[in-house]
């Protein structure tokens, strides 16, 4: 029997003004949406948020969503998702991973229709509901 150590990630659905975050773990490869983070053009207004996250959760790793174009080509959003996964690194010295993130957001806004019957996806936290789809996403590669 092959025995896999249970790990935690925390996913992150970068954004301009806000980054979504979702933690889950390996073992059940499932994710829960957490409190989104305000950002100021892409920069988190309050980085000792995230400090306070991987306190708490002390991730194996992080995951950072890369919004590729749909033909798989590079966006300037790729490069500054790319500098803020980056940041999370250099800062906290955590292991950081990119994972490609197309459709996350229509995905996630079809869930949380689905899930909860409404349509304001601001007050749902569709970037969280985004990184939890990334994370999930993440778990199920080969």
């Amino acid at each position: 029997m092959n025995a896999h150590k249970a790990i935690t990630v925390i996913a992150f659905d970068y954004g301009l003004k806000t980054i979504g975050v979702a933690v889950g773990q390996s073992l059940t490869q499932t994710a829960n949406p957490l409190a989104e983070i305000k950002a100021n053009d892409g920069v988190p207004t309050n980085w000792q948020e995230i400090e306070q996250l991987l306190k708490e959760w002390q991730p194996d790793t992080c995951v950072v969503g890369l919004p590729l174009n749909m033909d798989g080509s590079r966006s300037e959003m790729c490069t500054r998702a790319e500098k803020f996964a980056r940041r999370l690194n250099g800062r906290f010295g955590v292991n950081v991973t990119t994972m490609d993130e197309r459709l996350s957001s229509f995905e996630a806004r079809g869930d949380i229709i689905e899930h909860t019957g409404s349509r304001d996806f601001k007050q749902q936290g569709v970037d969280s509901w985004s990184a939890k789809l990334i994370l999930e996403s993440w778990f199920n590669q080969p």
